[in-house]
């Protein structure tokens, strides 16, 4: 029986955006509810690992994204103090996935591409500077409360997805708590075309840079070059940070050239570990920051959110096909993704950070040691890799009944 009432989603980020385009392809209609005039173009996430690759793939739009990007097929951990470095070769998983590498590509590329596929696809629609304030719902349908340029409208869904961020309004309408803490330190980044991998000995696209005194994450996108750091909690004007004078500085130290780097892009940003306490409530359903968020080290909560997606997308197929009853459905989608978000993403990113962050020499010199042997290790790194690559964890996640 053909779906009437589509599947509303609100926000077309990259979780939005996938789920979206999973949908229509299974000829669902979708109705994608932008608050934004326009997909914003912005430096956030920009790390695809494989088993995100091999989802965007059966979707038809890993190919033009990896022609766009860049492939990463090896990532580093150095020490700053010593000169040590643990690379791991990302071709030890190639038995394993088609795709063994990370792309570097800004999040909006991938936006703007699923924007592009499905204008004028019979089954999607995107509307622009339309946001979703609330909803009622009942056994049959979802009513969402939509305001637009045009005034508050009503539109009734089979289904409403928050795909609307770490502010999520749908989380809040549904009344579902994100709970979690928030680091006391902001983070810091910038991005410069200068040209680092001539000044660093074999300096991979993607690097974690350890120092007691400051850690810094250094990754390569296809435009620039992007150099995180953390900042002083107890600094009484965080924005100072964005300076060029403290940027210039900081950029210095990674290495100390003879005039000014050209800053492309700055920004500072709280840094949180939230996770809903549920992902489904009745029609309602989370996907990505909405429903969970992490510090970036590893670069796992835009993947974890387009995993979210294509998880979500087969569930609500199955639902709207009527071959599987909704409460059991979306009850397995909230097993499988919010237990992993717990497990896995929390656990791993949390634990990334404490390490690059630690002030002890002694911590540092046995994470450096314990890395460098993993690296030289050919089942250890292949061990470590599949569980950064997020391949295990996707598996895993599927493995829940």
């Amino acid at each position: 029986m053909p779906v009437q009432d589509p599947v509303v989603i609100a926000g077309c980020g990259p979780a939005g955006a996938v789920l979206a385009l999973h949908l229509a392809h299974q000829g669902t209609p979708v109705l994608m509810l932008e608050r934004e005039p326009a997909l914003p173009i912005d430096l956030r996430a920009s790390t695809f690992h494989p088993p995100t690759l091999e989802m965007l793939n059966d979707l038809g739009v890993a190919a033009p994204m990896i022609a766009k990007g860049l492939i990463v097929d090896r990532y580093q951990y150095r020490d700053r103090r010593t000169g040590e470095v643990a690379e791991f070769d990302m071709s030890v998983i190639a038995d394993e996935t088609l795709f063994p590498f990370r792309l570097q590509l800004e999040q909006y590329e991938l936006t703007q591409l699923i924007a592009r596929v499905l204008q004028g696809h019979a089954d999607a629609e995107l509307r622009y500077s339309h946001e979703v304030t609330g909803f009622r719902q009942d056994s049959q349908a979802v009513t969402v409360r939509v305001e637009s340029p045009s005034g508050t409208e009503e539109i009734r869904a089979s289904y409403l997805i928050g795909a609307d961020g770490a502010s999520s309004r749908v989380r809040k309408a549904a009344g579902i708590e994100f709970a979690g803490f928030t680091y006391r330190e902001k983070f810091l980044v910038a991005s410069t075309e200068f040209p680092l991998e001539e000044v660093f000995d074999n300096l991979s696209y993607v690097n974690y840079i350890a120092d007691p005194e400051e850690w810094c994450v250094v990754l390569r996108t296809d435009k620039a070059w992007r150099v995180l750091w953390p900042t002083d909690p107890d600094c009484p004007d965080p924005s100072a940070y964005l300076s060029d004078a403290h940027l210039q500085e900081r950029l210095r130290r990674l290495h100390d050239r003879n005039g000014d780097y050209d800053i492309r892009h700055r920004c500072i940003y709280d840094v949180h570990q939230r996770v809903a306490e549920t992902y489904c409530k009745g029609r309602v359903a989370l996907v990505g920051d909405a429903c969970h968020i992490n510090n970036p080290l590893g670069g796992m909560g835009m993947n974890g959110g387009i995993h979210d997606a294509v998880n979500l997308g087969a569930k609500l197929t199955d639902i709207l096909r009527g071959r599987a009853d909704p409460q059991q459905a979306l009850a397995l989608y909230d097993r499988q993704r919010r237990g992993l978000a717990v497990r896995f993403i929390q656990q791993h990113t949390i634990a990334n950070k404490a390490l690059m962050e630690s002030t002890d020499p002694n911590v540092q010199r046995n994470r450096q040691r314990t890395l460098m042997e993993k690296a030289a290790d050919p089942v250890k790194a292949k061990s470590f890799i599949m569980e950064r690559a997020m391949i295990n964890s996707v598996r895993e996640s599927c493995a829940v009944a």
